[in-house]
């Protein structure tokens, strides 16, 4: 079997203008059957979904997604899964984008050779697909006949929220048609519960005496500078806090690895281009902290309707006996409390994470699940058994690299 996406644009069509058609400028699957590049996704349908998006996902907002899709590395040339239905008759009736899911080949994701698609890595963890909220299970249900048609048997969908409700809208669609979900890999990740009080949270989770020791650790710091958390939001101090950021990431450990984003440059151009436009629209921020006149940590958060997103974190290592990551994250975790808008920040971190799991005890489960697009279907069991082996033999590779380094 061969992979079934990824060639170049073969067509044109005219679109979604009220008629009830909708736009299509395809790419050619080996099968024959035609897939929608993502950037051929009207920007104003899906800016207006993700709106009306039952879950938030700060990646796959459109300013996010088409500057990671247009220069990140790896991830460019990504296709799209669309539903199209009609709004309920009392916002109109008219027909439009309901539901959205970047996708690549099995192929592609892991070099497995199964006609399975894959959720599209945002440069982020989180790949839960927009759903209308109005209209969720429909528009599920559309996601996976959109799949079947263009020659797919699974979707694997990677790093998606368990219990929330775009998961429970595929579930329902696969138990009314007979199917059932099969996890590949889940884990809990932090997050903060940003309805409370901030110092409440801070005390229960860190408790007096770890307070204390971080106090004093700020007042060392601030012998070199008077300390304070600055938060920029519009294009031009966005710009300009990029930068810091950037310049911060590649100083440390990512600097010495070759990974941090400042280091190549399309995924220098997706950040810069991403924290950009979604400035336009209120839904990025950067935070920095400052010792005096330098910047000691600055992060990335994106914001998409009541959930916030602590993207990436850099620090000057030489300030690190000051733990200015953690500092800042304190800074931050009241600037979100404080918020009204907000009811949960993601921590988008790994599972366990050292830094952000004691501050943050709020729990997300995430996880990839496989969902099986046919009744039946023995193809479902070699991409399940597929994806087993290949998680393992990454787990295993990992395991080594750990164990070499710490030799």
């Amino acid at each position: 079997m061969v992979e079934i996406a990824d060639t170049a644009v073969v067509r044109r069509s005219s679109v979604g203008d009220g008629t009830g058609k909708r736009a299509q400028s395809a790419a050619c699957s080996p099968y024959g059957i035609a897939f929608t590049p993502l950037v051929e996704i009207p920007a104003g349908e899906w800016r207006a979904l993700a709106e009306r998006a039952v879950e938030p996902n700060g990646h796959y907002l459109p300013a996010w997604e088409l500057a990671v899709n247009a220069s990140a590395r790896g991830r460019t040339g990504v296709s799209a899964l669309s539903a199209w239905g009609e709004a309920p008759p009392a916002q109109g009736g008219e027909v439009r984008l309901i539901g959205l899911l970047p996708v690549v080949s099995m192929w592609r994701d892991c070099k497995i050779p199964l006609p399975a698609l894959v959720s599209a890595s945002p440069y982020g963890t989180l790949c839960t697909p927009l759903l209308d909220r109005d209209i969720a299970a429909e528009a599920a249900r559309r996601l996976m006949a959109e799949g079947r048609a263009k020659g797919a048997h699974a979707l694997i969908l990677r790093d998606v929220s368990l219990d929330d409700a775009a998961m429970r809208a595929f579930t329902e669609v696969m138990r009314q048609d007979g199917l059932r979900p099969r996890l590949l890999r889940s884990h809990f990740r932090a997050c903060l519960d940003a309805s409370h009080d901030a110092d409440d949270l801070l005390r229960d989770a860190l408790g007096g005496k770890k307070l204390k020791e971080l106090r004093r650790q700020r007042n060392r710091l601030a012998e070199h500078g008077a300390v304070r958390f600055d938060v920029a939001r519009t294009k031009d101090t966005i710009a300009a806090g990029i930068e810091i950021f950037l310049a911060l990431e590649a100083s440390g450990w990512k600097g010495k690895r070759g990974t941090a984003l400042g280091q190549d440059e399309g995924d220098a151009g997706f950040i810069r281009r991403a924290t950009r436009e979604l400035a336009d629209t209120g839904q990025c921020e950067i935070v920095t902290l400052h010792a005096g006149n330098t910047p000691v940590a600055a992060a990335i958060v994106l914001r998409h309707q009541d959930r916030a997103f602590y993207f990436k974190l850099g620090i000057d290592e030489r300030f690190a006996k000051f733990s200015p990551g953690v500092q800042l994250t304190l800074d931050l975790t009241r600037h979100l409390c404080a918020d009204v808008v907000l009811s949960t920040a993601d921590s988008t971190a790994s599972a366990g994470h050292p830094m952000i799991d004691p501050i943050w005890r709020g729990r997300l489960k995430i996880g990839d699940v496989l969902i099986p697009l046919r009744r039946n279907d023995p193809v479902v069991s070699l991409i399940h058994a597929a994806m087993t082996t290949h998680r393992l033999v990454r787990e295993l590779a990992r395991y080594l690299v750990r164990f070499i380094r710490g030799r």
